[in-house]
């Protein structure tokens, strides 16, 4: 019995010395403290442990009073360690946590990594994360190696492989990637068992945040540890690379499946097929098809839908429609997607006809359509002006409940606008201020055009500054509109204000735009202007065209009633730059002057 009892002694003395740090730490780090003396002839452990089981009956600030200035980090890992009343995980946990809250007492990471330890060792693994978490977030970035040395000093007897999964866990989460990468290694240095599930979520983050590349590198290595491979991952990083247009890339990784003794799945093929289709290689994207069906994994409505996608936006319609037809045939239900990605197409064509159609064949099968389809549908019609089929349609998204978005409002507006019906387009507009809808650049520039073309020119220069007001940058080609309307209105002068305020908001107004003003002067006579604006284009690096002198010649021999105006007009054409003009004008003005001396 006493050598018994010497040998626990001899235990304890050194499980409580005082222990070497792997690395200082500059937010917990304090001096080593004396060796304690063994648990059983230590008072403050033994009250301590007392007070704890006791705490239901007398609160621990009150019981541990005079205790606590005195109670050092140590002391916690040694009851840790040795919890000789057999304390409740929960209850150490609880003193653990209130000890925290303790003005007095400081934690070390040697008592955070012990409690870790014994908390994985009770299945309280929730716990163990959340200080775990603690840890570093406070160690932060490049702390790896000093907390990976912690755990390990702090170990005892037994090491729960889940210590590891959480470790890796926390610096994932924390979204430090380069240190949770790091202690992977530092596990397979030390020769520990792989920790399974921290490199998958480690994995997963790395794919999703990190170049696709580096997540492959990241795969293999825990590939060749042991991890086993999976088809989820292989998917996520070919879907990776073909979002970030690496098809090649893609395409080695997809072969990767087979040579590690997997399988490809359909999602597979339909991540690869499609990522061959968005970068325009269909005849790629078809092969793929072929070597599915021949792997006996047969394409599915997704497959159909892409390939079909990819037609389409190679003006294949014909070999859209073949390739929707065999889906068809083999038994497969085109959904909502499918369809909509064909009638997208055949309405991008101009096959309006086919487009609705489609559309009719659709509600046939009792598919629901829903905004986008209707969107699409509306316009393809406003564009080959069927507002008879538009307003049927209107009335069909009415009856279905379906609220129209901006997009609906927008294509509508833009569609009246410019088959002449300003009065729709106003009426569209008024529900959109009703219903609390934006206008955006297209519907504001539509309705400013509309203006224009029916002669309200005020009404369209008001539009213009609720677009301003609104945030948004009309265009040169909106100015313009405005400005020809003020100067087909005999209101030059407005129309150059307008030109001073593009070049203000930073506009740099074209060659159409000076034309523009520039018939308005000369319509008023007013030739001077029209010179000095052409001296300010060339001045600005604007380059006249043809047009430019056509509409200066013409004003200056209906201003000087020459009377050769038809034989300049048939000579206007030659004039090719700034130079010619001055000397067909000169010549033009001499010829003036000596028909009226004679």
């Amino acid at each position: 019995m006493a050598v018994t009892a010497h040998k626990l002694h001899k235990t304890q003395s050194l499980l409580s010395c005082s222990y070497k740090t792997f690395l200082l730490f500059s937010t917990w780090y304090s001096p080593p403290p004396p060796p304690p003396a063994p648990f059983h002839e230590d008072p403050i452990l033994s009250s301590v442990s007392n007070a704890i089981k006791n705490c239901d009956t007398k609160p621990l600030h009150i019981s541990l009073k005079k205790f606590l200035p005195s109670f050092k980090a140590h002391h916690v890992i040694c009851l840790i360690k040795h919890n000789p009343h057999s304390l409740s995980p929960q209850l150490l946990f609880s003193f653990f946590n209130f000890l925290s809250s303790c003005p007095t007492f400081r934690h070390t990471i040697q008592s955070y990594c012990t409690m870790v330890h014994f908390l994985a060792a009770h299945q309280m693994h929730t716990q163990a994360q959340s200080l775990l978490h603690f840890i570093v977030s406070r160690k932060g970035k490049g702390s790896a190696p000093s907390v990976f040395g912690s755990i390990l000093e702090t170990k005892g007897a037994h090491l729960s492989n889940s210590v590891f999964d959480a470790l890796m866990n926390a610096y994932t989460d924390l979204g430090f990637i380069p240190d949770a990468i790091q202690c992977f290694r530092l596990v397979r240095k030390h020769n520990f068992q792989i920790p399974f599930d921290g490199c998958k979520f480690l994995l997963d983050r790395v794919i999703k945040t990190s170049l696709p590349m580096m997540a492959w590198g990241f795969y293999l290595e825990i590939l060749d540890s042991g991890y086993p491979p999976n088809v989820y991952s292989f998917n996520l990083l070919i879907s990776r690379l073909c979002k970030e247009d690496k098809i090649k890339d893609a395409s080695f990784i997809f072969d990767e499946i087979g040579k590690r003794g997997l399988r490809p799945t359909v999602v597979s093929f339909n991540t690869l097929i499609n990522g061959y289709c968005k970068s325009g290689n269909l005849e790629e994207g078809f092969r793929l098809k072929i070597v599915m069906e021949e792997s006996r994994i047969f394409p599915d409505v997704f497959t159909y839908s892409v390939l079909i996608n990819g037609l389409c936006n190679n003006q294949r319609l014909d070999d859209a429609n073949r390739l929707f037809d065999e889906m068809c045939e083999r038994g497969l239900v085109p959904n909502n997607v499918t369809f909509t990605t064909l009638i997208n197409g055949q309405c991008k064509s101009g096959r309006i006809d086919l487009a609705m159609e489609t559309y009719q064949q659709m509600l046939k099968k009792g598919l629901k359509p829903d905004l986008v389809l209707y969107n699409t549908l509306l316009n393809g019609l406003c564009k080959i002006g069927d507002f008879r089929e538009v307003k049927k349609l209107v009335d069909e998204i009415n009856k279905r409940g379906i609220t129209p978005d901006k997009v609906t409002y927008t294509t509508l507006i833009d569609g009246y606008c410019k088959e002449g019906d300003l009065e729709s387009a106003l009426e569209i507009r008024k529900k959109m201020f009703e219903e609390g809808i934006e206008l955006d650049n297209v519907a504001f520039t539509a309705l400013i055009s509309g203006l224009c073309k029916e002669g309200k020119v005020i009404d369209a220069e008001r539009t213009l500054r609720e677009m301003l007001k609104s945030g948004l940058r009309p265009d040169d080609a909106t100015y313009t509109m405005i400005m020809d309307g003020f100067c087909k209105k005999g209101d030059v002068k407005t129309g150059f204000k307008l030109l001073k305020e593009m070049q203000s908001d930073g506009h740099v107004p074209g060659v159409i735009t000076y034309n523009v003003l520039m018939n308005g002067y000369c319509k008023q006579g007013q030739m001077k202007n029209a010179n000095m604006l052409l001296d300010a284009m060339l001045n600005l690096g604007v380059v006249p065209d043809h047009i430019t002198y056509d509409i200066l010649l013409e004003g200056h021999c209906k201003n000087r009633n020459l009377e050769d105006f038809h034989k300049i007009q048939s000579e206007k054409g030659l004039v090719a730059d700034y130079a010619s003009y001055k000397s067909l004008l000169n010549e033009l003005s001499r010829a003036s002057k000596e028909r009226q001396k004679r």
